[in-house]
Order: C-alpha cells, then sequence, then structure tokens
C-alpha cells in the first residue's frame, strides 16, 4: 500500500488579527478523495498537530464544490482533520507522497518549519513525490538539500501569484509576495495566462499548482505521477 502524507495550516488569522484565514478545503478534499479511492494510506499532520482552522472564504458557494462539500459534511472527516498529526511526529515516518495544502494562513507557519523542511527535504532526495498548491507552496521557500543549496533553485513551478493576490484583496494582509520570493530563489516560475484558472507543472518529482481551481488537476497529476513508482 502507498502513503501520503497531507500537510495543513494550524494558523486561524492574518497577522493584523482583522481577518480570518485557514486550510483553504478544497485544495485539502480532492487529493484526500483521490487517494481514498485509490486506497492509499492517509495521514493529515500539521505543524502543531490537532485542529485545523478552515478559511471561511472556502466555505462560500463559489469556491465549495461537490466534493468540498460532502467532506466538510462528513464528521469522521472533520474529526481526522481537528486531530491532525504533528509533523514533529510525521517526520519519523516515511512517505510516498507528500503534499503541501494551501490557504493564505500558510505563509506563516510552512516557510520556517524545521521539522517541514526535514521532511521535505528527505523526501525529494528520496525521489519521491513531493507536491504542493497554492500558498502551500510556501512551504518550499526555505528548503536546502544536502549540498546546501535551495530544493526549488532551477526547477520550473508555480504558486498563487500577486495578481491573484490583488483579486483575492489580500495584497495589504499576506506577509510576503509568494511569486516574488519564488523568483527570488532562482526558480522558474510559470503561471497560467488566465488569472485564477487551473495550471499544474511538473519538475521530476516536483510537482505543483497555482491555485485552489487547480485543485482537482493536481489531484488526478499527483495521482499518476504516483501509481508510476514502485510500490516501497
Amino acid at each position: 500500500m502507498k502513503s501520503i502524507l497531507l500537510v495543513v495550516t494550524n494558523v486561524d488569522m492574518y497577522a493584523s488579527g482583522s481577518l480570518k484565514t485557514g486550510l483553504w478545503l478544497s485544495e485539502l478534499t480532492h487529493i484526500y478523495h483521490s487517494a481514498r479511492e485509490k486506497g492509499l494510506d492517509i495521514t493529515i499532520a500539521s505543524p502543531k498537530g490537532g485542529h485545523v482552522p478552515i478559511d471561511p472564504e472556502s466555505l462560500k458557494s463559489w469556491a465549495l464544490d461537490k466534493i468540498s462539500r460532502g467532506y466538510y459534511r462528513d464528521p469522521a472527516f472533520m474529526d481526522k482533520l481537528n486531530h491532525s498529526v504533528g509533523l514533529k511526529q510525521a517526520k519519523n515516518d516515511s512517505f510516498d507522497c507528500i503534499y503541501l495544502a494551501g490557504g493564505h494562513a500558510t505563509m506563516y507557519d510552512f516557510p520556517d518549519d524545521p521539522n517541514l523542511q526535514d521532511i521535505v527535504r528527505k523526501q525529494y532526495e528520496r525521489n519521491k513525490i513531493v507536491a504542493a498548491i497554492c500558498h502551500g507552496v510556501g512551504g518550499l521557500l526555505n528548503v536546502k538539500l544536502s549540498n546546501g543549496a535551495y530544493l526549488i533553485k532551477g526547477k520550473s513551478m508555480t504558486g498563487f501569484n500577486w495578481f491573484e493576490e490583488t483579486i483575492a484583496r489580500r495584497k495589504q494582509e499576506v506577509p510576503f509576495n509568494l511569486e516574488a520570493a519564488i523568483k527570488e530563489r532562482g526558480a522558474d516560475y510559470k503561471k497560467s495566462i488566465i488569472p485564477m484558472t487551473s495550471n499544474v507543472v511538473i519538475d521530476k518529482n516536483l510537482i505543483t499548482g497555482q491555485n485552489p481551481f487547480s485543485s482537482k488537476e493536481m489531484a488526478k497529476v499527483v495521482i499518476r505521477e504516483l501509481e508510476k513508482q514502485p510500490i516501497r
């Protein structure tokens, strides 16, 4: 049985304290649903473990699709989400794929988490799949490989762009410009021609998705690439 580690946030507010944030639900539910259908061993983990807040914006009618709505109403799923494993514990396990789900909240607790960096580095260097979507991509920014180089340097990848922050009306709230930070690390940043449309970029065992609208495609691509890998 192949396994997947789904990493989510513990943060529920922007630093300003004026707006709530958290996990963008569809960025977890679609990969969770696909992994479940394939019979994968699924672990949901977060930096601190325990409760995982959900961004209220992701629960609005335009964002809450059928799959996400179904899981949001599923007591068993919500219980699992609110009893996430701590990354400190998860880093002792081995996974065939790790997937960093997004939400603006991840910009606060993903980039500098040492356990997450350790998990991602080991995963990537074992040639196992490392996937991240939207703001979850921020969890890759400060990961350094064993040779001291940033993991994303020279890699083709994507993530939520600055113009999309304008559309989301969060430019004044976010702690940094994700698109600029990706480019500063020397990555080859790629974005869709039309903002807020699906875009998934594959660079060997690194898979990234641009925004929430990439959730369905990301799930398909990750599962497809995972099925290509031999069972460990």
